[in-house]
């Protein structure tokens, strides 16, 4: 016969006083309210190859479209976008977006998208890390936050883009939602 020690019965009251012991990760953590939130304007001015279009372009195609359907489906493009409070191209950036995305559908525009938000400002110093899909054709779309440096040391999140405006293949607005429910 097994006799009860004192270790068996502190996880046996553990067990009884704290029932989420029990439970699965993906319950453990609630994102009730943001540790930080900032509503950003991401402008991505695509290299049209004009010699004009030098001076403002932003981004630039690096592989072009495959001839495999409607959409721009395998175009990658590179960048370096400002960042601003408002939706005005020219304001002075608060940070600088820079990575790619590609154009990952045949049938839709959808697009896969992988940068880094590189702040260097008095309000804030520092990168957040951004990746995930994006779904053209919605309303809204969250991609993850998955680190960042500096001001933003660990952060994880949400970034909800919505397109603020779309001005035919060379010009796009979006607006930017970043919840950080992670912060150190």
């Amino acid at each position: 016969m097994t006799t009860f020690t004192q270790k068996s019965c502190f996880i046996i009251l553990a067990l009884i006083v704290s029932p989420s012991v029990l439970t699965t990760g993906a319950s453990k953590f609630k994102a009730e309210k943001p540790c930080k939130r900032m509503m950003l304007y991401y402008h991505d001015k695509l290299f049209d190859g004009t010699e004009k279009d030098k001076a403002n372009a932003t981004s630039a195609t690096v592989a072009n479209a495959s001839k495999l359907g409607e959409s721009n489906f395998g175009m990658l493009v590179v960048f370096n976008d400002p960042i601003t409070n408002d939706d005005e191209f020219h304001s002075p950036p608060v940070a600088k977006a820079q990575g790619f995305y590609f154009y990952d559908r045949k049938d839709t525009y959808t697009a896969w998208f992988a940068y880094t938000l590189v702040f260097n400002s008095s309000e804030h110093k520092g990168t957040l890390n951004i990746m995930g899909a994006d779904l053209m054709t919605e309303k809204t779309r969250d991609l993850s936050v998955v680190g960042g440096t500096g001001d933003f040391f660990m952060a994880r999140g949400i970034a909800t883009f919505q397109t603020d405006t779309f001005q035919g293949a060379y010009y796009f607005r979006l607006k930017m939602d970043i919840k950080l429910y992670e912060c150190y």
